[in-house]
């Protein structure tokens, strides 16, 4: 009961017994004359009774009701004195009337001093103007919500900003009666917007992509980074499915991935996505699991990281290091097969000399035995130059015999569905360069051309030889005036595009399929052809064909075919100590060495060849060593030969190193370097030298 109903019954009380009064005294009239003035009082009293007990039941309700507007006013009281946000009453013009206990903490002051105090000179002198716009706009439309002002305290020296709720009271004739302002102090909460507002502001630094997407795949959030990886603006990317936008279609890695959060909470994992403009990239993705609430999933945030680079590099890593595995494995094979090959070209050289009546055919045998035991001593530096390189050895190079060899393995182990031609000029000529290299260009060339053609197509091969004046110097990158030997090389494959032509020749560039082709073999073609002083040219058509063309300078002049002699160098006597695991090495040197009048001993091992030396280094003219050998190797049995007699004569033997390299590995100083597979004719030239 409100306080003006308490009043209006007290009013309809005393009401009440005015009129009780009037009866009686109308009753005492009435009775007066009356035959039955018993029956008129009785009435009175009967009325005058009912009226006190309803007097009385409405004094306990007026009683009754003052405890309730009394209880509900404490409670106002409590709710106004004690309420976390400010409140305050003012008049029409902003006079503070009352104010709460929590406006007088935020403004630091006691209550009583807010009271009669205009509310402008707690408002900063910025937001003076501000303030009177809101004042305006609640005389006009009686509230306002939610505004926001800096509010002084602490004498006008410290402000906070503050979000204002005001409402207009007015009285029965309209007019504005006061003013009821509540505010609170929200510091706080910019705190956190400016901290949520550098947040963003990482977001969009970083380079990562960070997507929101719901548990529909619906894209929620879109940073710059991910505009950036993705190519997609944010208006174009908010709201799409992200399984539709990044990769055409749902994977089932993306479902598992799906699967893994909701269950899990987080998934990482690798991703194969595509940008706006359909290149595919290789994304390092974090999923995490984002709760609503009451803790039920709602969205899932990932950062995705592009690492289509790094896996390119770790790809060529791969490759690098599966061919310096294969280069190890290799040089392990050299050796053998060195040795293998050693005796073999020995033997194949020696037996004509001890048994000079052999028939034409057996002679003829021999040589094209010893001629393959070469071939295949070259076939083994090819394989040494391809997986670790070796010292070039620059010479007379004849391109006929060159173009010949390559034909002959085209020929051998291509496809037969693939036609091939080839047309060399006559007097073709000689270039001066490493015949193994070079071989490894035209192989690297026309193993290209074979790929080109999975279907069958045809493949020429021709040479001719042509001069290049100083006009047509200028318009071929890298010639120069000179003579030159042109070599092509040309297939009728699938041809390369144009947008890809001029990167052909880029280190690990390749258009072949994953595990076909590392992309290096047109870089070292354009290396090797360089160190030749050479150029190349490419030209391709898509569905027609591509040729290339290697431009080397010509060597003018002609070989002359030298007779060999019959004799070959001999000896006078010398003691020469052969050292070699191999006992098929050490027998067929032995062998060249005596029959050519050297005398000879042998070890099997560093050891022995250390003891066998203490025992003869007065007579021991020279020392043939190979480098790699079990228990001691050669460079250790070097240096403790050095060290006994520093004047001893020393030729190391390998199918591994070169002289050069030995030198620059271990430092020890040697007199000769003899290359495996060698022939008895190398071994003597090198003995002779020494002796000269």
């Amino acid at each position: 009961m409100t306080k003006e109903n308490f009043q209006q019954a007290i009013v309809e009380a005393h009401q009440r017994l005015e009129n009780l009064s009037q009866l009686a005294s109308l009753a005492a009239e009435k009775s007066i004359g009356q035959d039955s003035p018993r029956e008129l009082l009785q009435q009175a009293m009967t009325e005058i009774s009912i009226s006190l007990e309803e007097l009385q039941q409405q004094n306990e309700e007026l009683i009754a009701t003052r405890h309730l507007v009394e209880e509900e006013r404490q409670r106002y009281y409590d709710l106004f004195n004690f309420a976390p946000d400010g409140y305050l009453l003012t008049d029409a013009t902003g006079i503070i009337q009352e104010a709460n206990y929590a406006a007088a903490k935020l403004l630091n002051v006691r209550q009583s001093y807010l009271i009669g105090k205009p509310m402008a000179v707690f408002v900063h002198q910025t937001e003076r103007q501000k303030f009177r716009q809101i004042m305006l706009q609640l005389q006009q439309q009686g509230q306002i919500k939610r505004e926001e002002l800096q509010i002084f305290h602490e004498e006008g020296i410290i402000d906070f900003p503050a979000e204002i709720t005001a409402i207009a009271v007015e009285d029965s004739q309209g007019k504005t009666e006061s003013l009821r302002w509540l505010f609170r102090d929200i510091s706080e909460r910019h705190q956190q917007e400016q901290k949520i507002r550098e947040q963003a502001a990482l977001l969009d630094i970083t380079t990562d992509a960070i997507i929101v997407e719901d548990l529909h795949n619906q894209i929620l959030f879109w940073n710059h980074g991910a505009e950036k990886m993705y190519g997609w603006q944010v208006q174009e990317a908010q709201g799409k499915n992200i399984c539709e936008l990044l990769s055409k279609k749902t994977s089932p890695l993306l479902s598992a991935a799906q699967k893994t959060v909701i269950e899990y909470g987080t998934w990482q994992g690798e991703l194969h996505k595509f940008t706006k403009n359909g290149k595919e990239i290789i994304i390092a993705s974090r999923w995490t699991l984002m709760l609503d609430a009451v803790g039920l999933p709602k969205s899932i945030l990932s950062v995705d990281t592009d690492i289509t680079e790094k896996k390119q590099l770790e790809t060529h890593l791969l490759h690098s290091q599966r061919l310096e595995s294969l280069g190890t494995l290799a040089s392990g094979i050299a050796h053998d097969l060195n040795n293998i090959l050693t005796p073999i070209m020995g033997i194949a050289h020696l037996l004509p000399l001890k048994y000079p009546h052999l028939d034409d055919s057996s002679l003829q045998m021999l040589k094209i035995l010893e001629s393959n035991a070469k071939r295949g001593g070259d076939l083994v530096g090819q394989i040494l130059l391809f997986t670790r390189g070796s010292e070039k050895k620059f010479t007379i190079v004849l391109v006929s015999q060159l173009l010949e060899d390559i034909k002959q393995i085209v020929q051998q182990t291509f496809p037969k569905f693939i036609d091939i031609n080839t047309d060399i000029a006559p007097e073709i000529g000689m270039v001066f360069g490493d015949n193994t290299e070079l071989h490894q260009v035209l192989m690297n060339l026309v193993v290209n051309a074979r790929d080109a053609m999975p279907n069958g197509g045809k493949l020429s091969i021709s040479a001719t030889k042509l001069f290049i004046d100083e006009k047509h110097a200028r318009m071929h990158i890298g010639a120069t005036v000179n003579s030159y030997v042109r070599i092509t090389v040309a297939d009728t494959g699938v041809g390369i595009h144009s947008e890809i032509i001029d990167r052909i020749f880029d280190p690990f560039f390749t258009t072949k399929e994953v595990g076909k082709g590392t992309g290096l073999g047109l870089s070292i073609l354009m290396g090797i052809i360089k160190t030749h002083d050479g150029f190349v040219e490419v030209a391709s058509q898509v569905g027609i064909g591509t040729k290339f063309q290697v431009y080397l300078p010509s060597k003018e002049g002609s070989i002359s075919q030298k007779i060999e002699e019959i004799e070959l160098p001999r000896g006078q006597g010398e003691l020469i100590l052969v050292v070699d695991d191999e006992v098929a090495i050490t027998q067929i040197a032995k062998t060249t060495l005596e029959i050519h009048n050297y005398k000879v001993l042998t070890a099997q091992n560093g050891i022995e060849a250390i003891a066998l030396y203490t025992e003869h280094k007065d007579e021991i003219r020279l020392v043939l060593i190979d480098i790699m050998m079990p228990l001691m190797g050669g460079e250790t049995v070097i240096s403790t030969l050095q060290t006994i007699n520093p004047q001893v004569q020393i030729i190391a033997m390998s199918g591994l190193a070169s002289s050069e390299a030995l030198v620059q590995t271990t430092g020890v100083e040697i007199q000769g370097f003899l290359a495996k597979p060698f022939t008895p004719k190398q071994l003597l030239n090198f003995a002779q030298r020494i002796f000269r």
